[in-house]
């Protein structure tokens, strides 16, 4: 099996544990999104993973490649992860026809026991091809673009022995229900139970990195005591997309198709920059 410490998701995480600042793990769903985005991260000296749901690799075959491409050519640490796969089948085909660094094996819609054995043996899969494995301990509710929603499921907090049942797993990366939701918080705000996340993070003892799901619309203080509790793998969507999504709303109209996309991927790509600095990865690279 290849050693995980070659991974590129795993070097830029362990480097980020090791100094204590956290990574934005990026959605993107258009090649300019994703422009925009590898902009920043060099604009910043800063790593960046990139992220593609499920549902992209099939509206954008290519995007894959072309995400491969900047992870290979780009100036700064760059990698590739498929973030929430819930079709086994798809998962196998993308670990033998992509160059992905990193998939998220969402196997959360199982009940506990089945969504263990089903993460282990995948999890065997993707090491044998050197590819890096996250995993959701508990479950988070809710859902967004790209993601199946939970329904009817109930959200279940990580428990301790979640945490050493998902690490006998051999994942490398584990993303804890503490509160978060995927999709928009309601007008209260987030209600993230922070001591749940250091525990887990102390637990882990570093034998598997933390990510943190569910950003949408975080303040910087929230994101940056997440960061302070252990959360190193950001994961944000609608939290830099919003400024795109707003800007052709406002613009479409009236704009030409050329000027509103190069508009469009200068108002992203500050945003991540932005964010870049808030998390602490800026000047990292």
């Amino acid at each position: 099996m290849p050693p995980m410490e070659k991974n590129r998701t795993v070097q830029i995480l362990k480097k980020a544990a090791a100094d204590q600042y956290g990574v934005l793990a990026a959605i993107a769903y258009n090649i300019e999104q994703l422009t925009a985005l590898v902009r920043a991260a060099e604009a910043r000296r800063s790593p960046l993973i990139i992220q593609l749901f499920p549902s992209t690799l099939k509206q954008l075959p290519t995007l894959a490649h072309a995400a491969a491409q900047y992870v290979q050519t780009s100036s700064v640490p760059l990698s590739l992860h498929i973030d929430h796969a819930q079709d086994e089948v798809q998962i196998l085909e993308i670990m033998d026809t992509l160059p992905v660094d990193s998939i998220m094996v969402d196997m959360s819609h199982y009940d506990k026991e089945e969504n263990l054995s089903r993460t282990r043996r995948l999890a065997k899969e993707c090491h044998a091809r050197g590819i890096a494995v996250e995993a959701e301990s508990g479950r988070i509710n809710g859902g967004e673009d790209g993601i199946a929603d939970t329904g009817d499921l109930e959200a279940l907090f990580t428990t301790e022995e979640d945490v050493e049942n998902f690490i006998n797993a051999d994942i490398d990366i584990l993303a804890p229900s503490i509160g978060n939701i995927h999709g928009d918080y309601p007008p209260s705000g987030p209600d993230l139970h922070y001591g749940r996340l250091q525990s887990i993070n102390k637990q882990t003892r570093g034998r598997v990195l933390v990510a943190l799901h569910g950003t949408n619309d975080f303040p910087e203080e929230i994101m940056q005591r997440c960061i302070r509790s252990g959360a190193i793998k950001l994961n944000v969507n609608k939290l830099l997309l919003e400024v795109w999504n707003e800007h052709y709303r406002k613009n479409a109209a009236n704009t030409t198709l050329v000027k509103l996309i190069d508009e469009g991927m200068d108002v992203l790509q500050k945003e991540t920059e932005r964010w870049m600095d808030v998390c602490g990865s800026s000047g990292k690279a």
